[in-house]
């Protein structure tokens, strides 16, 4: 079509759209995309958490039993099994995230101390190499993120997604600009891109910057990959700490 076929066409349009009859056919157009828009974002949700309860409750069964082994190992440093922590989820609701304990039981009261040894210097996130908190069982629990696994649980009840920004702690919540807010649009997730792509050797604004590229251009086919990519990345532990 010729610059001047798409002038007159948008003039013809601009003309019947000023008559009663072309501004009805042109407010019904109107209505039935935005229905149709819908439609394609209410089926691509149902999808996901159709996924997501399937595949979270599948998990937790499969791995009740080494569930039970690693209970038994860390309830052998002392302290509680599981750690359920406060984190900010889609649209900044706070609930329960679960993990297996991986750290002493005051290692709140000893972060203050450390501080300054933050390996994140934006300061926002919390990242140590050899974090004297970790305890012994906790160490191998997060090379591989076995630490992790309760979280199937907060998928199952919708708190999660399989796929999604990790979720955040509130202190880091308050330091957030605008723009880094834009990573509680969505349910949180067990895995990401960064999750997949370097874990703790991508700083904050890194993370960040996957975090809303994912936001921006996630589809079911895209979580299943991301999926498939979790599993090797935690089998070699790579960039975790």
């Amino acid at each position: 079509m010729t610059e001047e076929e798409i002038r007159t066409q948008l003039v013809w349009r601009f003309t019947t759209a000023q008559r009663p009859l072309g501004r009805w056919r042109f407010n019904m157009y109107v209505l039935w995309k935005r229905m149709a828009w819908n439609l394609v974002i209410m089926g691509a949700h149902f999808l996901k958490r159709a996924f997501d309860i399937v595949a979270s409750f599948i998990a937790l069964l499969l791995l009740t039993p080494l569930f039970l082994v690693i209970a038994a190992l860390v309830k052998l440093d002392g302290g509680p099994v599981f750690l359920a922590q406060n984190r900010v989820g889609k649209h900044g609701r706070e609930f329960k995230m679960f993990k297996f304990r991986s750290m002493v039981v005051n290692a709140d009261a000893i972060l203050k101390e450390l501080l300054a040894q933050n390996q994140h210097a934006d300061g926002v996130t919390f990242k140590m190499k050899d974090d004297p908190r970790i305890t012994k069982v906790g160490r191998w629990l997060r090379k591989f993120s076995l630490d992790e696994f309760p979280q199937f649980a907060n998928v199952l009840i919708g708190d999660m997604s399989l796929v999604g920004p990790r979720p955040c702690l509130p202190r880091e919540v308050a330091l957030y600009t605008l723009d880094q807010r834009r990573r509680l649009e969505v349910l949180p997730g067990v895995t990401c891109l960064w999750q997949i792509g370097g874990r703790a050797e991508i700083d904050f604004s890194g993370q960040v910057q996957l975090d809303i590229q994912y936001i921006e251009s996630h589809n079911f086919w895209g979580d299943v990959k991301i999926l498939l990519k979790t599993i090797p990345a935690v089998l070699f532990g790579k960039g975790a700490y």
